[in-house]
């Protein structure tokens, strides 16, 4: 979300409203004192320069005649100083989002200081300064060491304070449709930012509540009313932040709100109505001076899905080799228990659309098996979770072993090296199930299925078929080789636990 200080011209252009009167005053202050913070490391920096060079001599020993006070390097350090909170001011670090990753921090900071070195340099040879030009050096690694662990300590200083409830802003979100879902997604899954989420207010959803996808779970936020009760809830609940997500053709209600959040003195934003979109998935570009904005599909591709894929591979080689006797040994105990073949085989619905046939170790008796998938495609719109086999009397004794722990799903493995699965994906659906999908849930048959994945870790059993797409699509969206590994060590508890399968 972008905002600007202007008033647009329409409703697709994004709105905010200065902040209270309080509120500014505390971020001057801040501001005030980050800069005064910086401009004592800085000198820090070049004190400790010296001493590396003078005192510890590193760099090669200093003789006698070479010797000189810190206080020629006094008025150097004081340009310095200037110097480097100009670049970083103009460079906007005292104005930064409270989002901008410490990455992004130390780059700024490591170009300001690189910056103003250069021009004092510059200065020192123009001036025909001679002392050792080591401490040079010295001061523009410290400075960037001083003034980056300085963010380092802010960043942890102001996460521990949000975690505590202490300057943590309160949200209020107008609209439930796409666009405003995403956004309390983004708001629920990143707590570091400092928001709450409070609720949100919409005239089209009869539900109390609203759940949203999200890495840890699927969260339920309560509808506070209306849109015409903006002013009312910004009171009830202490809201210091309103964002706007109502459609372009709601013009006029719109404009109400906005009228809401001035009477109420409260800071509101309107996110852009294009398509209702997602930042995240906006793909940018440019021709002849015309931006031309496209959607990215919720899918993983390029070298995300090299580097999956290289995931995958490893993994798969891994537990096939380790679990291949205790495979052996399982598919013996399936052969002594009842009769019928070892390993089940089902048709499931891949990447793209494309069909696919998964293995299981076989838990069920066999025709037992076979009924209740003519079961299951009579039910038509029934949710197929209805058929949960966890307690099923049909259950053989070796397959309610099997289903506790998730072991008769390790064949699949054989799948995730052939690449018709991943160890993280959507769970594979039926054919049957597929053709009853909505348009908006066809976009996870853009990935490949997976033997666990969001919906298996946060209580699949529990979720709606809705609420796992949500799951599904959040993921694709999110994808990092680090989601992969949470979600991979997560479901250790949750088969631990007995979430394993239906």
């Amino acid at each position: 979300m972008h905002q600007t200080g202007a008033f647009p011209s329409a409703p697709g252009a994004v709105l905010t409203r200065s902040k209270p009167l309080a509120t500014r005053r505390v971020a001057r202050i801040q501001r005030a004192s980050d800069l005064l913070l910086d401009a004592c490391l800085i000198y820090t920096g070049f004190g400790l320069a010296y001493v590396a060079r003078y005192t510890l001599e590193l760099g090669g020993r200093v003789l006698p005649w070479d010797y000189e006070p810190f206080r020629t390097f006094q008025k150097p350090a004081v340009l310095f100083i200037l110097m480097t909170l100009l670049a970083l001011m103009f460079r906007g670090a005292f104005r930064l989002p409270r989002w901008t990753g410490l990455l992004d921090q130390s780059v700024l900071v490591a170009g300001a200081v690189t910056t103003s070195m250069g021009g004092l340099v510059l200065f020192a040879y123009l001036l025909q300064f001679s002392p050792s030009r080591l401490v040079f050096i010295f001061a523009w690694a410290f400075t960037i060491i001083l003034l980056v662990l300085r963010r380092v300590w802010s960043k942890w200083l102001m996460h521990w304070l949000w975690s505590k409830g202490i300057g943590v802003n309160r949200v209020l979100v107008v609209g439930s449709n796409d666009t405003g879902r995403r956004v309390m997604q983004a708001l629920v899954n990143q707590p570091g930012l400092g928001y709450a989420l409070v609720g949100f207010v919409d005239d089209s959803v009869p539900l109390e509540s609203l759940g949203v996808g999200s890495e840890r779970r699927v969260v339920w936020l309560n509808r506070l009313g209306s849109v015409n009760d903006v002013g009312a809830v910004v009171a009830a609940h202490a809201v210091d932040e309103v964002i706007i997500t109502m459609p372009g053709s709601a013009h006029d209600q719109v404009m109400s709100i906005i009228d809401q959040c001035r009477q109420r003195a409260v800071t509101f934003k309107v996110v852009p109505d294009l398509v209702q979109l997602s930042l995240d998935r906006v793909d940018l570009g440019e021709v002849a001076g015309m931006p031309l904005i496209g959607l990215k599909d919720a899918s993983i591709t390029g070298w995300s899905y090299t580097l999956k894929r290289t995931l995958d591979v490893a993994i798969a080689a891994i537990v096939l080799a380790v679990a291949a006797i205790p495979m052996g040994i399982i598919a013996l105990l399936i052969k002594h228990d009842s009769s019928g073949p070892v390993i089940f085989r089902q048709a499931r619905i891949g990447r793209n659309g494309v069909p696919f046939t998964i293995t299981k170790f076989r838990c069920m008796v066999a025709d037992a098996e076979e009924q209740r998938q003519a079961l299951i495609a009579a039910m038509g719109d029934a949710d197929p979770r209805l058929f949960k086999m966890r307690d099923d009397p049909r259950l053989t004794r070796i397959g309610r072993k099997l289903r506790r722990w998730s072991l008769d799903e390790l064949p699949q493995f054989v799948q995730v090296l052939k690449g018709e699965m991943s160890v993280v994906g959507p769970r594979p659906q039926l054919m049957e199930e597929v053709a009853r999908y909505e348009d908006w849930q066809r976009q996870r048959l853009l990935m490949t299925p997976g033997l666990t994945g969001l919906w298996q870790i946060n209580g699949r059993s529990d979720l709606s078929f809705d609420e796992m797409v949500r799951l599904d699509l959040y993921y694709a969206e999110h994808w990092s080789l680090w989601l992969d590994i949470k979600v991979i060590l997560r479901t250790i508890p949750a088969v631990f636990a007995g979430r394993g399968a239906y």
